[in-house]
Formats: C-alpha cells, sequence, structure tokens
C-alpha cells in the first residue's frame, strides 16, 4: 500500500517530462520558438534540462518501489 504515492509521482513525472521533451523536439524541429521573448537556444536548453531532470525523478520514484 506504500507504494502506491510512489507509483502515482514516478508516473506523473514520467508522463510531464516525457510530454515536454516531445514537445520541445517539435518546436526545434520546425523552428518555432520554445519560449517568446527568450533566446531560442536558451530556451531549448532549459526546457530540454527540466525535462530530463523530470524523467530523472520519475526513475528515482521507480526505484524506490
Amino acid at each position: 500500500m506504500e507504494s502506491g504515492p510512489a507509483v502515482f509521482a514516478g508516473v506523473v513525472f514520467a508522463l510531464f517530462g516525457g510530454g515536454l521533451l516531445v514537445w520541445t523536439a517539435a518546436c526545434v524541429r520546425h523552428r518555432e520558438p520554445v519560449a517568446h521573448g527568450v533566446s531560442p537556444v536558451a530556451s531549448a536548453t532549459l526546457a530540454t534540462l527540466a525535462a530530463l531532470v523530470t524523467l530523472a525523478l520519475a526513475a528515482w520514484c521507480f526505484t524506490r518501489l
């Protein structure tokens, strides 16, 4: 019963991180801005880093099972 919150948090982090990574890749591929008013390279780098951090958090949550 204690693994329920870890599974839920892991799934939420995995979905958010995966979605952010796919969205960032789609924006970069179509040469659209990831964030308006910010350098394209900086915003793509920051969004990719945030996606990788959330995917790492998802992996950490899944190791807590």
